[in-house]
């Protein structure tokens, strides 16, 4: 079984910064992308951020400039960086994961962690 764990939320003033972490644990054979999504009250969930095994990224143009999406493939985590947060980046953020593990190929999610931007 694999789990995802997110660190970090909380609550920010409009222009801050903020850093979440999310760590894979499990009968990894490897992971391919890594991303996070976000949900907020009454709305779907969307995508924020993804990145490749590779390294490649890709970001919802609500964020582009703002936030940076990392990794380390040695640890299994994904870190998420924001800054110049804005209130309308409050939300539940959720780390997801493309695994692999011995006879299956999955996609995980973490529990969520709060994001809240208010004066």
């Amino acid at each position: 079984q694999v789990r995802l764990v997110e660190s970090g939320g909380g609550l920010v003033q409009p222009g801050g910064s903020l850093r979440l972490s999310c760590a894979a644990s499990g009968s990894i054979v490897i992971i391919n992308a890594m991303a996070w999504y976000r949900q907020a009250p009454g709305k779907q969930r969307e995508l924020v951020a993804i990145i490749s095994r590779g390294g490649s990224t890709n970001y919802a143009d609500s964020v582009k400039g703002r936030f940076t999406v990392s990794r380390d493939n040695a640890k299994n985590t994904v870190d998420l960086q924001m800054n110049s947060l804005k209130p309308e980046d409050t939300a539940v953020y959720h780390c997801n994961a493309d695994v692999v593990t011995i006879g299956s190929r999955s996609n995980y999610w973490g529990q969520g962690t709060q994001v809240t931007v208010s004066s």
